[in-house]
């Protein structure tokens, strides 16, 4: 497996949750906006976070074995973590899980459900409880099918901090809701990837080329559906360009 962290690249996980807006609108995807400190500061971006190594726990995705996850990453072996560290920092970050209980979708809609997966991700996030734990104790499996590999990014030489990065693409779950870590997130909204990009134009939103082009390629979708098939199908992307290539972006496997 690739180590976690080679010549100062760490590896890394980003997720675009999507949902339908009303008719004609299109999709929409859910960004955060991070602190003002740290290497990217003020940054509006996706959901995302390091792999870390818990997240290398085969038996945890349903539907996806780490033969197939590494072929569709291009990697021997190990692909299957960016899956489970997917699943852990959507749930950690805005609260979205990404997983079922026998088969079945997360309902947090279903009585104290809600309440009691927040006081789980509360735990989670004071490191009383790590996130494989978390789903051997309920019963969870990580919804691997439901993720499709959107992309790949690693961060140029100039940048403070430097991530090989791979992009998914999830639906959000039905009968769940967002809600941003307030240490991580100093801001988060719903919107259109073209309002996003106007936003950028208008100067009132920073963003960095991975998530710019990320979104520039969900405008061409008219819905959830339409999206996850081209994704999944793989011939979403824009072709990769000796400038896209200069901004990090890869080839997808």
């Amino acid at each position: 497996m690739q180590p976690l962290e080679e010549n100062g690249i760490r590896l890394a996980a980003t997720v675009m949750l999507v949902r339908d807006a009303p008719p004609g609108e299109g999709p929409e995807v859910y960004m955060v906006q991070r602190p003002g400190r740290g290497a990217f500061p003020d940054l509006h971006v996706f959901p995302g976070g390091k792999v870390d190594e818990e997240d290398w726990c085969p038996q945890l995705c349903d539907n996806l074995d780490d033969a197939d996850a590494s072929a569709r990453l291009g990697v021997r072996a190990g692909g299957l973590r960016y899956w489970v560290a997917v699943a852990r920092e959507c749930f950690e970050e805005c609260g979205v899980l990404l997983a079922r209980r026998q088969g079945r979708n997360i309902d947090f809609s279903q009585p104290g459900v809600r309440a009691h997966y927040a006081d789980q991700r509360q735990r989670l996030l004071r490191g009383e409880l790590g996130f494989v734990d978390l789903c051997h104790q309920e019963g969870l499996t990580v919804a691997g099918d439901l993720l499709a590999y959107f992309s790949h990014w690693i961060t140029p030489e100039m940048a403070p901090r430097r991530f090989n990065t791979r992009f998914f693409l999830a639906a959000m779950p039905p009968n769940q809701s967002t809600l941003a870590h307030a240490g991580e997130a100093a801001d988060e909204a719903w919107v259109s990837p073209r309002a996003a990009l106007d936003l950028h134009l208008q100067q009132r939103w920073q963003m960095i080329d991975p998530t710019l082009r990320s979104l520039e390629t969900l405008c061409q979708f008219s819905s959830v559906s339409e999206a996850l098939d081209r994704v999944n199908c793989g011939d979403h992307l824009m072709p990769l360009t000796d400038e896209l290539h200069r901004q990090g972006m890869q080839v997808l496997r």
